[in-house]
């Protein structure tokens, strides 16, 4: 990429989301300011033009269909950016063992509420959440698609991830100049 400026490119699911974020994250890191970012409009379109050759590198997330498509050859996962390895795949490395620890970041799926919800409702709504991913089926289920459950998380823990994502993200944001329409 370093040898042929501005030729090389990646494909990612739409400025601004996290996969976006993730390509330009990588791109500093890396010392590539040349790596040319190509939205698409969903992973689908990604997947497609990776493997028909269309583009070299693609910054989707890993679900049982990128998954499945690895396992088969017809694409290459060359690393994810959460903390560990995946359960579902741990042979493929993290991009702190792929040698960029700075881009680690693991996209957060959680329940959100209003402004000023009643504790014991979110409480409520929190230790229902904890039951199902603490049953072994839906474990498996999240496994295989790619995800991992927490059920030991709270939502203080989330807010925390929140938090902790907001400000990995915000220098991202600021220096891509994005803004909200």
């Amino acid at each position: 990429m370093k040898a042929n400026p501005g030729k090389v490119s990646y494909g990612h699911v739409g400025i601004g989301s996290t996969n976006h974020l993730t390509g330009e994250l990588f791109k500093s890191l890396a010392g590539i300011p040349d790596l040319v970012q190509i939205p698409y409009r969903g992973a689908g379109p990604v997947i497609t033009d990776l493997i028909g050759g269309q583009i070299p590198i693609g910054v989707v997330a890993v679900t049982g269909q990128s998954l499945g498509l690895h396992r088969a050859g017809t694409l290459r996962i060359l690393a994810v950016t959460s903390a560990r390895p995946l359960r579902a795949e741990p042979a493929i490395p993290t991009t702190a063992q792929a040698g960029f620890p700075g881009a680690a970041n693991q996209s957060s799926y959680g329940l959100l509420a209003p402004a000023g919800t009643p504790k014991p409702i979110i409480e409520r709504v929190a230790q229902a959440t904890r039951a199902l991913l603490s049953a072994p089926d839906y474990q498996q289920l999240m496994t295989d698609a790619g995800f991992e459950a927490t059920p030991e998380s709270s939502p203080e823990e989330f807010r925390a991830i929140l938090a902790a994502d907001v400000a990995l993200w915000t220098p991202v944001v600021k220096a891509l100049g994005l803004k909200i329409d």
